[in-house]
């Protein structure tokens, strides 16, 4: 059986837990331990009560959650102090974002733990099945802080997203058609907006087009038209994602200077680096910043301000996976799960996801050859 460890998580304004109540409670069932730092859940209104109902051991601090478990759950990527935690042969199950984190990265290839990034788990039909419902909050959030980041007690130019009789409404433009960006365009054309949704994936084209059935101005994404609607939009939602790798830099300084002021540009890509080359990581305690009279909001962990919805719609996505490790061990769980394998990112001191290792450059070594090192 497996041991497991929840760890209360620790970045800034961070309130999601790793297992819900309801998740401890099925691998309790199965025989597993699953120890719950104390008051782990407690702000999201899971109480240690609530996990000691469900099975769960309660344990005072994080060291005590890495000392005794073998597979370790969170969700944001393990801080510095976390990292230093781990321990060789240890399994870490969470979202990471290496590509623009060399200082984690090289904590964790330190560790000599085995690294599974949640967002690089595939599933049959292509997609990215416990990086979606995140995605699918920060796309619906990206419009709610858009919309009030142009409000002018937040510096912006003062517009309301969906106008009102006799006023035009705002223009929106969402670079990139995936989960995030299909759902920040279904919000904002709910509101009223404008909104112009930009992918350069002929097929995802096709599959916009009939899905928003006129809502929504389906544009081919290029230097010409990002520039064109990027510099007349009054809000900027950034939604591109290279599986793995750091986000492209789609918005230039310069198109900053074509804007109206106060308009304003979401990064939801942060996580992977940004898709504005002046966009920077912001936190919930201070989310925005201006630059060239533009309000940037690029809080990394957006999805962690509706925390309860978001954590119980993570574990509705990673408990079946998590179910695998812990029934199977890991290893064979990895070499059983192709798709759980592309979510490894380090193992046992090597890098072991290609877009991770041409980022920083590492050398790349196959998953399957490094679980035998």
């Amino acid at each position: 059986m497996t041991t497991i460890g929840v760890p209360k998580e620790i970045k800034n304004h961070e309130y999601r837990v790793g297992l819900t109540p309801s998740s401890v409670r099925e691998l309790t069932a199965l025989g597993h331990t699953v120890f719950i730092q104390h008051d782990a859940g407690d702000a999201i209104g899971f109480s240690n009560e609530h996990y000691i109902a469900a099975g769960g051991k309660i344990l005072n601090t994080a060291e005590d959650i890495f000392d005794q478990a073998n597979m370790i759950i969170k969700v944001k990527e393990p801080q510095l102090s976390e990292c230093s935690m781990l321990k060789p042969h240890q399994t870490l199950f969470t979202y990471l974002h290496l590509a623009p984190d060399p200082e984690q990265t090289k904590a964790l290839i330190a560790s000599k733990a085995i690294a599974i990034a949640y967002e690089t788990v595939t599933d049959a039909q292509g997609g990215l099945p416990l990086l979606a419902p995140m995605s699918e909050v920060a796309g619906r959030m990206s419009i709610q802080v858009g919309a009030q980041m142009l409000e002018k007690g937040h510096g912006g130019s003062g517009i309301l997203l969906g106008g009102v009789a006799g006023v035009a409404p705002a223009n929106v433009a969402i670079l990139g058609g995936g989960v995030v960006g299909a759902n920040a365009a279904r919000i904002a054309a709910g509101m009223g907006a404008h909104v112009v949704l930009m992918d350069k994936n002929p097929r995802r084209l096709g599959e916009l087009d009939l899905h928003f059935k006129g809502r929504a101005q389906i544009i081919h994404a290029n230097v010409e038209t990002i520039e064109h609607y990027v510099t007349t939009a009054d809000l900027v939602v950034g939604a591109v994602l290279v599986v793995g790798a750091e986000a492209p830099k789609l918005v230039t300084k310069d198109m900053l200077k074509k804007m109206r002021p106060g308009s304003v540009l979401v990064d939801v890509a942060i996580d992977q680096g940004g898709c504005f080359e002046t966009s920077r990581p912001t936190t919930h305690d201070n989310p925005s910043y201006v630059v060239d009279g533009i309000i940037h909001y690029c809080v990394t962990n957006m999805p962690g301000a509706v925390a309860r919805t978001s954590a119980v719609a993570l574990n509705n996505a990673t408990l079946p996976f998590i179910l695998q490790l812990a029934e199977k061990g890991t290893e064979r769980a990895l070499l059983a799960n192709h798709h759980l394998m592309n979510g490894l990112n380090i193992c046992y001191g090597h890098v072991t996801h290609n877009a991770v290792a041409e980022a920083l450059g590492y050398d790349y070594v196959e998953g399957h050859k490094a679980l035998s090192l």
